[in-house]
């Protein structure tokens, strides 16, 4: 019987060092994003993909991020008495998000093995994996995206994009055929191989793996004796090139526009553009960039 995908893991035990002095005191998860921390943005999409419960992977100085999705009494009490319900109600939807555990990877040693510290909360079943530094703005979430695609065909999938190929040594790499999926031959492809991080020059083709994975639990078992890899790390890449020679495992170019917000540029561009389509700041923030003299 085919299970529903219903749990959502978040490695958020990185040190952030991209972001240093900044994230000395406190998490890049936590580094807001026009007027949300990085970290929320991925939880909103698992929620409106259809998540019941977020499994959220910390580490050492990392508190900021329980206390974030956790009841704030004492701010809640104080805005009820100013009457700012408007604030009162921002502040209450983040806690009342979604269904939210932690877990600690005492060691950074890598995207897999953040993973493998979530596997007593997951259990046998599917889950879904998505990385905060990605943020992907799209009609429908990439998330959402990629469950359609398991219903239809239940097996481990990654989120991919085409990368320019002085970038594409930052990421593992995919080799595949298409599938043709809803009369479509080039957005679902069959996984044949996967490297991490290869030089531009060795790299099987420009399709790399972008923060958002759906996997089977026999990842766990797989991980588990998965030797360090690429940085001393056990690498999620080389697990899932082990499970592709058991069972097939997809890669879905998905349609939206993905921001790298774990690198500066990659933030301050999600941070702009994002800014332009807010509601309350995109009128005047795009009055004040056109005020800018850019020579």
């Amino acid at each position: 019987m085919k299970k529903k995908v219903r749990k959502a893991v978040f490695p958020a035990a990185g040190l952030g060092t991209r972001f240093l002095p900044a994230t000395k005191a406190q998490p890049k998860e936590m580094l807001p994003l026009v007027d949300k921390p990085i970290i929320q943005y991925a939880v909103e999409e698992a929620l409106a993909s259809g998540i019941e419960t977020i499994i959220i992977v910390t580490g050492r100085g990392k508190s900021a991020i329980e206390d974030h999705f956790d009841v704030s009494y004492e701010l809640e009490k104080i805005l009820e008495e100013r009457g700012q319900h408007a604030l009162l109600a921002t502040v209450r939807q983040v806690s009342d998000l979604i269904h939210v555990s932690y877990v600690r990877q005492k060691e950074a040693l890598g995207l897999g093995h953040a993973i493998l510290m979530a596997r007593e909360l997951v259990g046998e079943e599917p889950f879904a994996v998505l990385l905060g530094d990605d943020i992907i703005d799209a009609p429908v979430p990439c998330l959402r995206q990629m469950l359609d695609v398991y219903e239809n065909s239940p097996a481990s999938i990654v989120a991919i994009q085409e990368v320019p190929r002085e970038m594409i040594s930052h990421y593992g790499v995919i080799t595949g055929s298409p599938v043709v999926y809803n009369g479509k031959n080039d957005q679902l492809y069959q996984v044949t191989d996967m490297v991490e991080k290869p030089p531009a020059e060795a790299a099987p083709s420009n399709l790399a793996v972008i923060g958002r994975y759906i996997l089977e639990p026999e990842i766990f078992d797989l991980l588990q004796s998965t030797a360090p890899g690429a940085g001393g790390e056990i690498q999620i890449t080389d697990a899932l090139r082990a499970l592709l020679r058991q069972r097939p495992v997809y890669g879905w170019r998905f349609e939206g526009k993905r921001y790298d917000a774990g690198d500066k540029l990659g933030f301050l561009a999600a941070t702009v553009e994002f800014a332009l389509k807010s509601p309350d700041l995109g009128a005047a923030f795009r009055q004040y960039l056109k005020s800018l003299r850019l020579d």
